[in-house]
């Protein structure tokens, strides 16, 4: 499967959020969005990509427990013009770790995925300690009928550190066998940051669950990633101009994405 991921600008009650926007309200801020929301996924649709990931990806510093309901609301929204359109799977990702929100989002909107970066265990990250809650997630999306919600979850996520180290081999087993996770992610140090071939094949020697890579993604690097055992690729930063994260997704980089994806992993 090949993923894009939506980086969303500054939403309202964000540090960040545009300033152009506030004589307009918070509808205004919203307007431009979701503009932004539908030119990106008919650049991903057209393209030939299986799915998209929206994330609230501007509005570092990241809470790093439940997000504002302002954040739900605008996340809301903009899921659900992704999804409206109608050309391709949807998830979303409620950063740091709200997995929650992610949840009921993706319930009211008709989402089909939910990415949790710490679903098992705990991690140092620069919001803090953050910890899996694997229990609630589990026990909600069956109490909120959402059971066709796919649950992603990372494994050794990036900017974080396991609070103990376990080999990711336990981490991924935790994640799949007891979290209960539909499939794992494997990620580099940071955004953008290239996946070690070894790490990915230690996770494919765990679990029969589908995995993919979720950073550091480039055209050249993929037969190599289907070799360590990945079933698809998410990808974010390579898809901005200069390969840099953030920024509406370039159609050209894209297509030329899509196109290096199918031949390797066909």
């Amino acid at each position: 499967m090949l993923v894009g991921v939506i980086h969303l600008p500054p939403l309202p009650g964000s540090p960040r959020v545009d300033p152009r926007g506030r004589h307009g309200g918070v509808h205004g801020v919203m307007d431009r969005i979701v503009e932004g929301v539908r030119r990106d996924v008919d650049a991903l649709a057209r393209a030939r990509f299986d799915a998209v990931v929206v994330e609230n990806f501007g509005d570092a510093p990241f809470e790093p427990g439940a997000v504002s309901p302002i954040t739900v609301a605008a996340l809301s929204v903009c899921v659900r013009a992704a999804v409206d359109d109608g050309r391709l799977t949807v998830g979303v990702n409620v950063l740091r770790n709200d997995v929650r929100s992610a949840l009921a989002i993706a319930a009211a909107a008709g989402a089909s995925i939910v990415r949790v970066n710490v679903h098992v265990g705990a991690v140092v990250a620069d919001q803090g300690i953050i910890e899996g809650r694997a229990h609630e997630t589990m026990r909600e999306r069956v109490a909120w009928g959402a059971e066709r919600v796919a649950v992603w979850a990372d494994v050794d996520v990036k900017h974080a550190a396991p609070l103990g180290r376990r080999p990711v081999e336990e981490i991924t087993k935790d994640a799949v066998l007891r979290g209960l996770a539909d499939a794992v992610l494997v990620t580099g140090a940071a955004t953008g940051a290239k996946v070690d071939g070894e790490a990915l094949a230690k996770v494919r020697s765990a679990t029969r669950a589908p995995i993919y890579v979720a950073s550091g993604a480039v055209p050249d690097d993929l037969p190599r990633l289907r070799e360590h055992g990945a079933d698809g690729v998410i990808v974010g930063s390579w898809l901005r101009r200069g390969g840099k994260a953030g920024g509406p997704i370039d159609r050209a980089r894209a297509a030329s994405f899509a196109k290096s994806f199918r031949r390797a992993f066909a």
